[in-house]
């Protein structure tokens, strides 16, 4: 019995979900050191979660979806990150949107006119997912300080029947094989963010640079230009300033990514203790104390990750307590900082072998360092927010989600 099956988060409808996926787990882990290798895209991975219905994750069962919600996703991302951490990757920023337009649009409150808008255009939205395997991607970071909480840089003009945009977004992963680039952006004189979706194909959107990082290589995740793009209003897929109100009232919307890290934790526990018991061409070395003090120290990396994460997945919703939000931010540095810690122990204890490829330890080290970095949640945001959180109490604003 795997630590998941044992998770009181696992509903049946939750249970069947995961399922769903781990069926696709043993042909996407086997490719995951090509897509690493040559830092390509995962399609065939896409092809698979398009055969499985997995794209509408999250879209409602009466949509043409398989009615997921936040925590189905959450556990179902964790399951993939244990088989390809970067294909977990690529798969949030598909799921994202629709939990946007989904799940969290209902919880925030909205005009009749706005909650009118919100349905017509996410039906449209669910209809090019489930019909049309429409992918979809959801680049944010722009570069403009050392947090993503600088701004938004990207202008939308209104022209007739949509807006005119201008910008850039780092980092835009799926580059390669979205067929809509959702973008925050903002009309000039008007504070609200909105949330447009530019078609990939449209006339000045433009995916430039090389992708070559160190670890995450299947993402694609390089720069989306876009100068006077055309979006049409019906892909303003949230009603103006609606993302706003989300971004401080469902906060746990950015811990997304870090489920692919708890995963990528998972695969790393899994190797490792298949190597101590022998089962990776090499003699068991699980009677070794010194192995075995490795071994006890990635437990309780491990175990403290996924049991503070597993504790806001049963508290997540609108409206958070500051409690609340200070165990999300502790629950994203835990991940996202013991993830290359218990692969630096693992390499450690499987030894020197393991850092030659193909072996699987040497891939998830690299792909285990870059989740630190990942806004907007990065650890650095996170314990800069955690440092300062209940020590003002008589300042408002001074830790903002």
């Amino acid at each position: 019995m795997t630590a998941i099956d044992r998770n009181p988060l696992l509903t049946p409808a939750r249970k069947a979900l995961v399922s769903r996926m781990a069926d696709l787990g043993p042909m996407i882990a086997k490719r995951s050191a090509v897509f690493d290798r040559d830092a390509r895209f995962p399609t065939e991975n896409w092809d698979d979660f398009k055969e499985a219905d997995l794209l509408g994750l999250v879209i409602p069962e009466a949509d043409g979806g398989l009615g997921g919600d936040f925590v189905a996703y959450a556990l179902v991302a964790e399951e993939l990150g244990r088989h390809c951490p970067a294909t977990a990757l690529t798969f949030n920023m598909h799921i994202a949107t629709t939990l946007l337009v989904g799940q969290i649009g209902d919880d925030m409150d909205l005009s009749a006119d706005d909650r009118a808008t919100l349905v017509r255009r996410r039906t449209e939205l669910y209809r090019g997912v489930i019909e049309d395997n429409i992918i979809h991607s959801q680049p944010f970071s722009e570069g403009l300080g050392p947090g993503a909480t600088k701004g938004v840089g990207t202008e939308a003009v209104p022209t007739d029947g949509g807006y005119s945009v201008t910008g850039r977004k780092i980092f835009a992963s799926l580059s390669s094989a979205a067929g809509v680039h959702n973008v925050l952006a903002m009309v000039p004189g008007d504070d609200r963010l909105r949330l447009l979706g530019v078609p990939a194909d449209g006339d000045g959107v433009t995916i430039e640079g090389e992708w070559d990082p160190l670890g995450m290589r299947a993402t694609d995740s390089r720069n989306l230009l876009m100068a006077d793009a055309f979006v049409p209003e019906e892909n303003e897929w949230l009603p103006p300033g609606m993302f706003n109100q989300a971004a401080v009232r469902w906060p746990y919307f950015y811990m997304t990514l870090s489920f692919a890290y708890l995963g990528l934790m998972g695969a790393i526990m899994d190797f490792t203790a298949g190597y101590l018991r022998g089962e990776h061409g090499t003699p068991e070395r699980r009677d070794n104390h010194v192995k075995q003090a490795g071994w006890a120290e990635m437990n309780l990396v491990y175990e403290r990750a996924q049991a503070m994460t597993y504790r806001v997945l049963g508290e997540c919703g609108p409206d958070p307590d500051d409690a609340q939000l200070r165990r999300a931010w502790s629950a994203m540095v835990t991940t996202m900082e013991g993830a290359p810690e218990i692969a630096s122990t693992a390499i450690r204890v499987c030894g020197g072998r393991s850092m030659l490829r193909p072996n699987p330890l040497e891939q998830h080290f690299r792909d285990a360092r870059c989740g630190a970095t990942m806004l907007p949640w990065s650890v650095e945001v996170c314990l800069d927010r955690l440092g300062r959180a209940a020590l003002y109490p008589e300042k408002t604003g001074e830790a903002p989600a």
